[in-house]
């Protein structure tokens, strides 16, 4: 058993999707988001005048993206679809502009897991840090998306340097907050732009979806119903919130952006630039997102014009708290103990980010990271003396800034002069569980030393996917706390077969504090002890391993955490909390320190272990019972992507994360190279551009019909493949054209000379 040990909620990485419709022609050394690595980023279009098409794509606003291939730190992938995009750094006349790049605009195609790149060109933060940086310092306390840099070149010419974002799509969802990626989730920028009435602030205008539209962009297929509910909860019934929104999120979100005078945010004036995910326990889950104005980058708190410096350093602590167009704001901030909880948000993003001086040195080491692609770029916004001072000075003009240390050292030095500052929170000390070890059945008191409180509670929960439940706790003499008064406070949970996240939380009249600092986002870990356990589990297996027929089927893997051999015989594994006995072992055992695989494809009859179960990915529980039949580990396993495993870190005893496999081996987790293995079907089209014939390659033993159409969707030829076809296109006129192969779900794009 594992006690009051932190573990940090480590970024939940999907597999990679490699596309069925092409070849990957190098292997993945590199993850994307990887900030001591730039990614090289190479698009080729067909046409030359690229520049005009996608400026007027980005004026008809109807969603066209200028098609054309790309290669990614040496993985190539075709037709993929680009546009430049952004409200003020887009601009037809600059020389360099933001970018999206969507590589399942017209192939069922991932990289790295992800559909979409979001590039920013810098345009309003002169240091080219701004975004990177606040991402980083905000996801130590919630999610946020990952970012690094990348250098683009466009049909083989340097187009610039650029800051790369995670897209908050379907599968970000799934990554960090336990949302199915088809769960509603709603973009909050006004999707025409500012203006009256297009605010969005969460605040409840009736039950009519159409009185939202401007505020808000409906990214998922439903949901309308689901946020108007949540807004409408907010506004009549806010004490009741917690079952309608991820609170802590909430309370990190509001606390970050008052710190670093992010004012391009729901705090600000315009109330913009976060999402809204529905988690699968049913709560909403803010994201922030768009962090090139961060950091004080938005000259601009109260919507009247350009802000000075002191406008900025010194906004009100509780800023908007009693405005009910903030009504995330006014309404949270309006209960005493959540109020609190914001303000000991507060002090630990100051403590350590700001006063401990990590946010100066991880800026310049960022700095550092680019300063050569900087001086070489061939269109640079700002002049390199720009980039240098931005850090410690203020950059007028256009698209100026104020430095950052001149935002967060005079943001430190406002906030650390006001009396709620100085208002004393309890202490708290964890102290270890009671009993220590800790078998399933069993009640555990959870205790805490803690100094000048009148209130405690514990949060625990068994799911990371779930909410935590808070329990109060006493120093009563009553609760396993010791004598009442002496200090110690205590609470019993009965502890079932899963493994227990954890914190604490106390407060007296003046402050409240949390145990560890950083939670919710950041928790305790109470192991469930037993000397076998549920060690990692594959439900998606194309090649990792096979079993005894030459077959990939879903798996099970067991750990011994003893040093003798164990005999399972009669053992029992299930799929289903009501019917523990659903699948028996037979006589066989597990060596000591050692692995042991069940295959879950209901194919009893073959030679090895069996389970008449599989597995799925997404939500259900799998338990281990000992032969009485009594429940003795059990693992909740959330969505799993092909080729990832859902395993215990450390091995054997640690909590369960998303992981690469480790099949019959110890755990390990890496954030990198964790690669998708679905087969790939090899597929060329050769030569490319053709004047007269071309060639459909494939190493499929498939054989399939071809249909190729012109670019306004008529079928101009059409015939069968088989592992190398030729192709006459000498009668089609010159112009691009779409190769269809509908049985692998492959399209292509053809340039007919």
């Amino acid at each position: 058993m594992q006690s009051n040990q932190v573990k940090k909620t480590l970024p939940m990485y999907k597999s990679i999707g490699l596309a069925a419709a092409l070849t990957a022609f190098s292997s993945l050394s590199q993850d994307l988001y990887d900030i001591d690595h730039i990614t090289v980023i190479e698009i080729e279009f067909v046409e030359t005048n690229w520049d005009a098409l996608m400026d007027a794509n980005d004026l008809a606003d109807d969603g066209t993206k200028l098609i054309g291939t790309v290669t990614i730190d040496g993985t190539f992938y075709d037709s993929v679809g680009v546009a430049y995009k952004g409200n003020s750094s887009y601009d037809a006349a600059y020389p360099k502009n933001p970018l999206n790049i969507e590589f399942n605009y017209v192939l069922d195609q991932l990289y790295q897991g992800r559909a979409t790149l979001k590039l920013s060109s810098g345009r309003m933060d002169p240091s080219f840090v701004r975004e990177v940086l606040a991402y980083e310092m905000g996801r130590n306390y919630m999610d946020m998306p990952l970012c690094n840099y990348a250098k683009v070149y466009i049909n083989g010419d340097y187009y610039g340097l650029f800051s790369s974002s995670e897209a908050i799509d379907g599968r970000y969802g799934e990554r960090r907050v336990y949302a199915n990626k088809n769960n509603p989730r709603f973009k909050c920028n006004p999707p025409a732009g500012m203006g009256p009435g297009n605010e969005p602030s969460l605040k409840y205008v009736g039950t009519d979806s159409s009185l939202y539209d401007g505020a808000y962009e409906i990214k998922s297929d439903y949901g309308w119903a689901e946020f108007i509910e949540f807004m409408s909860q907010l506004s009549s019934s806010p004490s009741t919130i917690e079952n309608y929104l991820d609170l802590d999120r909430a309370l990190w979100m509001l606390a970050f952006n008052n710190v670093t005078g992010n004012m391009d945010s729901y705090s600000g004036p315009t109330k913009q630039n976060y999402y809204m995910i529905q988690a699968d326990n049913g709560r909403w889950c803010p994201i922030i997102w768009d962090q090139n104005e961060g950091i004080g980058g938005f000259e601009n708190v109260d919507g009247g014009g350009p802000a000075v410096l002191s406008d900025i350093t010194d906004a009100d602590i509780y800023l908007r708290s009693t405005d009910p167009a903030w009504p995330l704001i006014n309404k949270l901030l309006s209960n005493t103990s959540w109020k609190k909880m914001y303000l000991a948000h507060m002090k630990t993003i100051v403590e350590e980010m700001i006063s401990s001086g990590d946010y100066y040195s991880r800026a310049q080491e960022l700095q550092t990271i680019i300063d050569t692609e900087v001086t070489t770029e061939p269109n640079p916004v700002y002049p390199y003396s720009d980039f240098i001072n931005n850090i410690d000075n203020a950059i007028t003009g256009f698209g100026g800034a104020y430095g950052i240390a001149q935002v967060l050292d005079g943001r430190e030095s406002y906030l650390l002069a006001q009396p709620e500052w100085s208002l004393v929170a309890p202490t708290i000390t964890p102290a270890a569980t009671s009993p220590a070890t800790v078998p399933t059945g069993t009640t555990v008191t959870f205790l805490a030393d803690i100094v000048s409180a009148n209130f405690v509670y514990l949060g625990y929960r068994s799911y990371p996917g779930d909410a935590f439940i808070k329990l109060q706790m006493f120093d009563d003499g009553a609760h396993g706390d010791g004598t009442a008064g002496d200090g110690q406070y205590g609470v019993d949970v009965t502890v079932g077969a899963e493994d227990l996240q954890y914190y604490f939380y106390a407060e007296n009249a003046n402050a409240g504090i949390f145990s560890p600092v950083r939670a919710e986002h950041e928790f305790y870990s109470l192991v469930i002890d037993s000397d076998v356990v549920i060690n990692e589990l594959m439900p998606k297996n194309y090649n990792t391993a096979a079993d005894e027929e030459g077959k990939f089927e879903d798996w099970i893997e067991l750990y011994n955490n003893t040093s003798s051999s164990i005999d399972l015989t009669g053992y029992w594994l299930s799929d289903d909390p009501l019917d523990l006995m659903k699948w028996e072992f037979p006589s066989t055992s597990i060596g000591a320190n050692g692995y042991l695989i069940i295959w879950c494809d209901q194919d009893t009859l073959d030679l090895g272990l069996h389970a008449n179960f599989q597995l799925t990915s997404g939500g259900e529980t799998y338990i281990l019972s000992d032969a009485p039949g009594t429940a003795i580990n059990a693992v909740k396993m959330p969505e799993i992507e092909t080729s990832s495993t859902y395993g215990r870190y450390v091995n054997g005893t640690g909590g369960c994360i998303r992981m690469t496999p480790t099949y019959n081996a110890e755990n390990s987790y890496s954030a990198v190279g964790i690669e998708e293995a679905e087969p790939v079907v090899n597929i060329q089209l050769y030569p490319n551009p053709a004047s007269d014939k071309f060639h459909i390659v494939t190493n499929s033993d498939v054989q399939e019909g071809y249909t190729v159409y012109d670019v306004n969707g008529r079928v101009v030829l059409n015939g069968s493949v088989t592992s190398a076809t030729e192709i006459d296109a000498s009668q089609l006129q010159t112009g691009m054209y779409f190769v269809q192969l509908p049985g692998m779900n492959w399209v292509g794009k053809l340039v007919k000379l």
